[in-house]
């Protein structure tokens, strides 16, 4: 399986809740619609808050990756 490409990365490490969903949100506003954006974060509640965020918005999740 081919690793997806991602058009723009978002490095949220470090930042506590609500930052990494702000930071996406303006990310994504940079962004044409079938554009990826890779998001990178520490945050424990940023795994659920992001995808319930993708949701609500009419975005699509893609998935997680956990290191």
């Amino acid at each position: 399986m081919e690793p997806l490409k991602t058009n723009s990365v978002l490095d949220a490490k470090g930042l506590a809740c609500p930052m990494p969903i702000v930071k996406t949100k303006k990310a994504m506003n940079h962004l044409e619609g079938g554009q990826v954006l890779e998001v990178l974060a520490t945050d424990k509640g940023s795994k659920a808050d992001l995808k319930a965020w993708a949701e609500s918005t009419g975005h699509q999740y893609l998935g997680t990756l956990e290191e």
